[in-house]
């Protein structure tokens, strides 16, 4: 036999077979696995997997109708409906203003006209106590006591400059507004002053005493 020959049993024979075999293992174990990630990939892909959060009723829900936007349009609506009542207190209150500003300018004319009257009438009773000065400085004069002159032109001159008149002129008409007639003598046409026996005066034309006087006519 010669030595070129294989021998029967030589346990090399064996060892490439046994090689052979593990390979054959290595590349099925390879497809297998292989086989699950792609299964894996397709069951992440498919309905009900990992995208079903974007489904109706997922993550995405919110912005569906009566999440986040029926919440700003409510807002939106209370903010209005607040805007209007502001607006309507205010106009009640600025009219609530005026009326009591016309109110209180009113009140303020009132109390002028009524603070001016009250200097009037004051003042008249004040001129109506120096009457009586005035005709005792008349009769002085007239009886002779020029002395007394000054005194009386002072006096009257000072009430003249706040409104005091003297009535005291003859040959004019009777007013029977600021004359009183005392005597009285026949004669023809309108009655006519003739003499006045005491003076009457007005304070700012208003009669403070009206005029005894003897009338013709």
């Amino acid at each position: 036999m010669s030595s070129a020959d294989p021998i029967d049993g030589d346990p090399r024979d064996d060892e490439v077979v046994d090689g052979e075999g593990i390979d054959d293992l290595t590349v099925d174990a390879d497809l297998d696995e292989l086989e699950a990630d792609l299964a894996g990939l397709g069951q992440s892909a498919a309905p009900g997997g990992a995208g079903q959060s974007a489904a109706p009723g997922g993550a995405g829900q919110s912005a569906a109708p009566g999440g986040a936007g029926q919440s700003a349009e409510d807002a939106v609506v209370e903010a209005v409906e607040f805007a209007q009542r502001v607006e309507t207190e205010r106009d009640e209150l600025r009219d609530l203003v005026q009326r009591v500003k016309a109110d209180f300018d009113n009140y303020k004319r009132r109390v002028e006209v009524q603070r001016a009257e009250q200097r009037a009438v004051a003042a008249m009773d004040l001129v109506n106590e120096l009457l009586p000065v005035l005709d005792a400085c008349d009769a002085a004069i007239v009886a002779g006591h020029d002395d007394v002159a000054p005194v009386q032109s002072q006096l009257f001159a000072t009430l003249a400059k706040r409104g005091l008149v003297k009535v005291s002129d003859v040959d004019v008409d009777f007013d029977p507004n600021v004359h009183e007639a005392v005597l009285h003598e026949e004669g023809d046409g309108d009655p006519v002053v003739v003499e006045v026996l005491r003076a009457g005066y007005l304070w700012n034309d208003h009669v403070v005493r009206a005029a005894m006087v003897k009338v013709k006519g």
